[in-house]
C-alpha cells in the first residue's frame, strides 16, 4: 500500500504544476517554422502543410493563433517570421529535442523509436530534467569506455 501511495502522490504532484502557456501543437509549430526558416531563410504556409502533413486550412488557422499570440508576424500570401518570443519557445524546443535525440542515440535504441519518443516527450520535460539530462550525457560522451560498456549488455 505504501507504493501506491508514494505512486499516487506523484502523480498528484504532477498535475498540480502550472501547465505550459503553449499547447504541444504551437509548439509543433513553432519547431517547423523555425527548421524551415533555418534551411530556406523563409517559412510558408505550404511549406508547413507539407512537412507537418495538414491540411493548408487547418496551418492557416494555426498561424493565425500564433500570430494573436505574438509568436509569429503572420500575412497571408507572404513569408512567416517568428517574433522574438515565437524564436525563444522555437528554440527551447529544439534543444529539448536534440538533447532527447543524442540520449536515445546513447541507449541505442534506433532512429525511428528515437524519433518517436522525441516527439512525445519533448513537449512536457521540465527545463531542469533537460538541464540534468544534458549534464548526464556530457558525462557519458566524456566517459566513452562507459557508453561502450553498456552496449556490451
Amino acid at each position: 500500500m505504501k507504493k501506491i501511495s508514494k505512486r499516487l502522490e506523484s502523480i498528484k504532484a504532477a498535475h498540480i504544476t502550472k501547465k505550459v502557456s503553449s499547447t504541444t501543437r504551437e509548439e509543433d509549430y513553432l519547431e517547423v517554422i523555425a527548421e524551415l526558416v533555418e534551411l530556406k531563410g523563409y517559412a510558408t504556409a505550404l511549406d508547413i502543410s507539407r512537412f507537418m502533413n495538414v491540411s493548408p486550412p487547418s496551418v492557416t488557422k494555426m498561424l493565425q493563433k500564433l500570430d494573436e499570440k505574438k509568436y509569429l508576424e503572420y500575412e497571408k500570401y507572404h513569408g512567416i517570421n517568428l517574433t522574438d518570443m515565437g524564436k525563444q519557445v522555437a528554440d527551447t524546443i529544439r534543444r529539448k529535442h536534440s538533447t532527447l535525440l543524442e540520449f536515445f542515440e546513447i541507449l541505442n535504441i534506433g532512429k525511428e523509436i528515437a524519433n518517436q519518443d522525441t516527439e512525445g516527450l519533448e513537449h512536457h520535460l521540465n527545463p531542469k530534467t533537460i538541464r540534468q539530462l544534458r549534464k548526464y550525457i556530457t558525462f557519458l560522451k566524456s566517459n566513452p569506455k562507459t557508453i561502450k560498456q553498456f552496449h556490451e549488455f
